[in-house]
C-alpha cells in the first residue's frame, strides 16, 4: 500500500473449526474451512470493505482480528506487531483501540442501563479517569453521532432503530479507537435511515480518522463506503481493487455477480443480470480447485483441478481465476 501507512495487515489468515460426530464418544469428522489463507491490509484513515455471500467468511475474519476466536495459521499484525504476541499492556490497549458495531443494535445494548451507563462502561473498565471526565466524553460522542446530552437519560427500548446503531456507535468511539469493524452496520435498518447512518460513519471517520473493516453482503453499501474492497466466497478472497475499480471493472465471474445484483447508483442506469445457478457449497467439503467453479458459467479444466491465486493485473487490482489475463 503506497498511499498511506499500514494499520492492520492479515497474512495467510485461517480459521478451520473441527466438526465431530457422536454426543458422549464424538469423533472428529472433517474441518469446516471458515477461513481459508486471506491476505488484506487496512490503512490508517481507510476503510476496506470485505463482501460476499452469507457464510462466505467475513464474519469469521472480523471475530479472529477482534480476538474473539482463535487463529489456526496466518497472522494479524498491528502496527507491525503480531497480536498473539503482545505483552499484556499492549494486549489491553490492542482491545481497547479495536472496536466493534454489530448488525443488531438492540441485540447489543443491555435494556436494563441507560444509554450514558452503556456507553461509558468501555471507558470505566479501561480507564482511570474521574466522574466528571466520564460524563462530559460520554456527553461529546453523544452529540458526535447526532443525539444529544439529554438522550444519555433513556433506555434503548426508547429509540428506534438508527438511533440504537448511533448509540453502538458512540460505544465504539468512547475509547478514542484507530479501527472499528462495521459488521452488517446497516442491513438491519429501514432503508430511509441507512443512508444516514453511513454518511455518518463518514463524517466520523473524516473527523477522527479512524479506519474500518466494513463487512456486508450488499455491494452498492460497501462501494459507497470504502476506498478498497476485498470480495470473499467460501472462505477465499477471490478479487480485491480500489472501489471505484471494481465497481467499473469487476473481474471475477463472482464478482460480476454480486455486481449486478447491487442497487444501481442512478435508476436509469443498465447492467446485466447474472443469476449464479445452485447454491454455496458446504465449507465442510470444498470443491476442488477454484472454489467457484461449480457455479461458474465460464469454467475450463483447469479450474477443476487447480486452485487459482490472487495476482495483482494491474494499479492494485488482484483477482484469483485462472482465465484472468483472457479477459
Amino acid at each position: 500500500m503506497n498511499r498511506m501507512e499500514v494499520l492492520l495487515e492479515v497474512k495467510e489468515l485461517t480459521k478451520y473449526f473441527p466438526v465431530a460426530k457422536g454426543i458422549i464418544f464424538s469423533k472428529v469428522i472433517g474441518v469446516l474451512k471458515a477461513v481459508d489463507a486471506v491476505n488484506f491490509s487496512i490503512g490508517k484513515n481507510e476503510t476496506f470493505g470485505l463482501v460476499g455471500e452469507s457464510g462466505c467468511g467475513k464474519t469469521t475474519t472480523a471475530k479472529l482480528i477482534l480476538m474473539l476466536e482463535d487463529i489456526t495459521s496466518g497472522t494479524i499484525l498491528f502496527n507491525g506487531k503480531d497480536i498473539r504476541q503482545l505483552s499484556r499492556p499492549d494486549l489491553k490497549n490492542y482491545r481497547r483501540v479495536v472496536q466493534a458495531v454489530f448488525q443488531n443494535p438492540y441485540g447489543s445494548l443491555s435494556p436494563r442501563m441507560r444509554v450514558r451507563d452503556i456507553i461509558a462502561e468501555p471507558l470505566v473498565v479501561n480507564n482511570t479517569l474521574s466522574r466528571y471526565e466520564v460524563k462530559e466524553r460520554v456527553a461529546h460522542v453523544l452529540e458526535v453521532v447526532g443525539l444529544g446530552e439529554e438522550k444519555g437519560d433513556l433506555y434503548p427500548h426508547e429509540f428506534s432503530g438508527g438511533q440504537r446503531q448511533r448509540i453502538a456507535v458512540a460505544r465504539a468511539l468512547i475509547l478514542n479507537p484507530s479501527l472499528i469493524i462495521l459488521d452488517e452496520p446497516v442491513s438491519a435498518l429501514d432503508v430511509s435511515i441507512r443512508a444516514q447512518i453511513i454518511n455518518l460513519l463518514i463524517d466520523i471517520q473524516e473527523q477522527f480518522g479512524i479506519s474500518y473493516l466494513l463487512i456486508a453482503h450488499d455491494l452498492a453499501v460497501v462501494k459507497h463506503m470504502s476506498h478498497r474492497i476485498g470480495v470473499m466466497y467460501l472462505g477465499k478472497l477471490v478479487e480485491v481493487a480500489e472501489s471505484e475499480e471494481l465497481h467499473k471493472n469487476p473481474l471475477h465471474p463472482y464478482t460480476r455477480a454480486l455486481h449486478s445484483a447491487a442497487l444501481p447508483s442512478h435508476p436509469d442506469d443498465q447492467r446485466e443480470e447474472i443469476i449464479l445457478p445452485g447454491e454455496v457449497p458446504s465449507p465442510l467439503h470444498p470443491p476442488s480447485g477454484c472454489r467457484f467453479h461449480p457455479r461458474c458459467s465460464e469454467a475450463e479444466a483447469i479450474c477443476h483441478a487447480e486452485m487459482p491465486v490472487l495476482v495483482d493485473v494491474g494499479g492494485g487490482h488482484r483477482i484469483a481465476c485462472h482465465l484472468a489475463k483472457v479477459r
